[in-house]
């Protein structure tokens, strides 16, 4: 009995260290450990992340159901924005983790400027295009006429403040590779809080400030994200961070700007290749109405939600990889991938059992519409019968990304997204006529293959050499 108190004692000892983030050495002493201090803030961040589409659309949900149909076409195309916020940000977590590793933080400090000047410089051309074409952008993923008319506000306000989601990516990219992962999580936990607070605001109105109806929830959203930029820059600049930036560092460096551009080429490649795949399977959804596209949204946000502790994992395993090898221990490495992905397919699989049983009535949390429920419930269960391989290979493809090596995920992308699950969907759900249901199988197809090759190619180790 006392082995088991001072067990539990230790847990909880170590879980507080990891919320706050007071531990930041993960190049030597336990394995487990250091995946347990960087994933478990990493964890809670991404499930913050992940609340921002569920509270949406649970708001959303009130209003109609173009609205939720409204947010699945936009986040669709969001998507590509995240495709080069997650692409740069993969970059800045293996550089930094690798200078870190070195334990040349001034490097670490200057990688991290020229991130954040790339982040401003993108967003800026994006907003321009999503201001002046929110409803052609519409228009273009298959919507409705009326469906256009009532949402292209939020597609033109959260396509417009898009400078948000690309700082909050990979400023908190920073404090990762850094191993500040807890100031990711509290910067994740504000924006939440704004979110929650100000979408039913904007949404339904209060006070004098008018009702918006789904435009509301992107403003609300930016809002809540603008702030917690806000605070990042803060601890950033005047924070107790690893990183810390001062005005004399906010110069461009050639060198270190290319470096990070190169890097980063092959991060944007392979989420490029992924989201632009997911925005072809939102135009095929299309077709089938608005009630399945709603069902499919859903199905899409809740399972994003349950996925996030892995995505947390994955993260950790990045940073691991990348301060190890810049620590010169690539066993450790790569033993650290293999710990991490083991938990990753646990949590999965029990998540797993939870969809298959319950699908409808979660489905039903968000919407009550007979033919929303039917697919959403459906999209569940096809998609939760892989999801221990999405646990497993969403680690180990992080792994190639924390070494630098973002050229090897972008091929497996390429093959497994554009060459199978594209032309599978589209033959599936058009050609022979299995609806929907054949978009379903091949997302769940896909993503197992994906997960096979992966931990095929990591095996052979190349990674190990890469120099970023």
């Amino acid at each position: 009995m006392q082995s088991n108190k001072i067990s539990l004692k230790q847990f909880l000892h170590y879980f507080k260290i990891a919320f706050t983030g007071k531990e930041q050495e993960f190049t030597s002493g336990s394995i487990r450990r250091a995946v347990f201090m960087l994933a478990i803030p990493m964890i809670l961040e991404m499930l913050m992340e992940s609340i921002f589409a569920l509270v949406d659309i649970l708001y959303v949900s009130k209003v109609s159901v173009n609205a939720v149909a409204t947010i699945g076409l936009t986040e669709s195309v969001i998507t590509l924005v995240y495709a080069l916020a997650i692409g740069l940000s993969m970059a800045a977590t293996a550089i930094v983790a690798r200078r870190v590793g070195e334990n040349d933080i001034e490097g670490a400090s200057n990688a991290a400027v020229q991130v954040i000047f790339l982040g401003i410089f993108v967003a800026s051309i994006i907003s321009v295009i999503g201001i002046i074409f929110p409803k052609e952008i519409l228009s273009l993923m298959g919507a409705e006429p009326d469906l256009i008319a009532e949402g292209y506000g939020y597609t033109r306000v959260l396509l417009g403040g898009n400078i948000t989601i690309m700082l909050l990516f990979l400023i908190n990219a920073i404090f990762r590779g850094a191993g500040n992962a807890s100031v990711a999580m509290w910067t994740l936990v504000l924006s939440n809080a704004l979110n929650i607070i100000l979408d039913p605001i904007f949404i339904f109105g209060f006070g004098p400030i008018k009702a918006y109806g789904v435009e509301g929830a992107a403003i609300a959203t930016t809002i809540g994200r603008g702030t917690a930029v806000i605070f990042q820059l803060f601890i950033l600049f005047k924070g107790h961070s690893k990183i810390k930036i001062g005005l004399k560092d906010l110069v461009f460096r050639i060198k270190v700007m290319f470096n990070l551009i190169k890097v980063s080429l092959g991060g944007i490649g392979q989420f490029l290749i992924a989201t632009s795949s997911w925005v072809f399977l939102m135009r095929i959804m299309s077709e089938f109405g608005s009630e399945v596209l709603a069902g499919y949204t859903i199905a899409i946000r809740v399972m994003m939600f349950t996925m996030m502790p892995a995505w947390g994992l994955s993260n950790a395993a990045a940073t691991l990889v990348g301060q190890n090898l810049g620590a010169h221990k690539p066993e450790r490495a790569e033993l650290s991938v293999w710990k991490t992905g083991g938990y990753s397919a646990i949590f999965m699989g029990l998540v797993s059992v939870v969809y298959l049983i319950f699908a409808p009535q979660i489905v039903t949390l968000f919407n009550t519409t007979p033919d929303v429920v039917i697919y959403g419930s459906l999209c569940l269960r096809i998609l939760a019968s892989g999801y221990i391989f999405y646990g497993y290979g969403m680690v180990v493809i992080n792994a190639f990304n924390g070494a630098g090596d973002t050229k090897t995920p972008t091929y497996i992308n390429f093959v497994c997204f554009w060459l199978l699950q594209l032309p599978f969907a589209y033959l599936m759900a058009v050609t022979l006529d299995f609806g929907p249901t054949g978009v379903f199988w091949a997302i769940t197809i896909a993503e197992v293959l994906i997960a096979i090759v992966a931990i095929v190619w990591f095996k052979k180790g190349t990674w190990k050499t890469i120099k970023v």
